[in-house]
């Protein structure tokens, strides 16, 4: 089943969403304002604006703050940019990241964004669908899963001084998670380039799981037979499981899962139910039938 999808035309600009009037406006005229991208119990809400987006991150080699990584990222020169592509596809390399994207279909797609510590963002995305850069390279008979990795810069990225993670950062997809196209590889948000506290110049978005499998600034994308190296995982496994796929049945160790804080709401009203697989259950739940999603977290 395909996944909602949006064009630049059905995205309203940021400009519009900041301003509630001309939203009813635009609601009274019939526009769709950019939800055809949401589930559906997440259409009532606006996406996060650029500040909120841009100002309260997770990315760890910049710092555990959630400040830290816009504060220490402006320092991470994303052009050029060399993307290596190996293992079971036809055409491995290393590529320059406008010669492996430049000639691909993009769009804009507006997602919820659900982390593992219980808060959660909507944010409209740029970018492609992830299958689209896989077919390119040729996926080869025997490639179950899809492997990355981030960039590993110590000059400026402070964190990787301490034994923090198993750096570099490492992540994983099962081939048909990857495959979907809900999956996509972000390069921007609202129109604009991705800025780098974000994940320049280009990151994995999968909606449907926490944000730590959405891996940041990607530098190598390998198709392998075998579950590959998940860097949480590997760091708390009776935390963070390879599928991370949002569950708000099954709780991490130290906190619920069964509902979530939304930046930008306020200290009031600013908490909702988790919604199972974030509210896209419609388009994977069949992706994991017959598995236990208690065992398979």
């Amino acid at each position: 089943m395909r996944g909602p999808r949006l064009t630049r035309d059905d995205v309203t600009p940021e400009r519009l969403w900041l301003n509630r009037r001309q939203i009813i406006a635009a609601m009274g005229a019939g526009t769709a304002l950019g939800t055809a991208g949401l589930p559906a119990r997440a259409q009532a809400l606006e996406p996060n604006t650029w500040e909120e987006i841009t100002t309260y991150n997770n990315y760890y080699e910049f710092g555990t703050g959630k400040d830290e990584p816009a504060e220490n990222a402006g320092a991470m020169q994303t052009s050029p940019w060399t993307v290596t592509v190996n293992g079971l596809v036809d055409r491995p390399g290393e590529y320059a990241l406008e010669d492996l994207i430049g000639d691909l279909p993009t769009e804009e797609r507006i997602y919820r964004f659900r982390c593992v510590e219980a808060w959660s963002m909507v944010i409209p995305w740029n970018g492609f669908e992830l299958r689209t850069l896989l077919e390119k390279v040729g996926v080869q008979d025997g490639a179950r899963y899809v492997a990355f990795e981030t960039a590993a810069i110590p000059e400026v990225m402070p964190a990787l001084a301490y034994p923090i993670l198993d750096w570099p950062y490492r992540e994983g997809l099962r081939l048909d998670e990857a495959m979907h196209p809900l999956t996509i590889m972000a390069t921007g948000i609202y129109g604009k380039p991705i800025p780098n506290q974000n994940g320049a110049p280009m990151r994995l978005v999968v909606p449907w799981k926490y944000g730590f499998k959405s891996i940041k600034s990607i530098v190598r994308i390998s198709l392998v037979d075998e579950e590959p190296h998940a860097t949480w995982k590997v760091s708390g496994p009776s935390e963070y499981g390879f599928y991370a796929n949002v569950n708000p049945n099954v709780d991490h160790p130290r906190w619920s899962q069964a509902s979530e804080r939304v930046i930008g709401a306020g200290l009031f009203g600013g908490r909702q139910d988790t919604l199972m697989f974030n509210g896209y259950a419609d388009e994977v739940a069949h992706l994991y039938e017959g598995m236990d999603l208690s065992v398979n977290y």
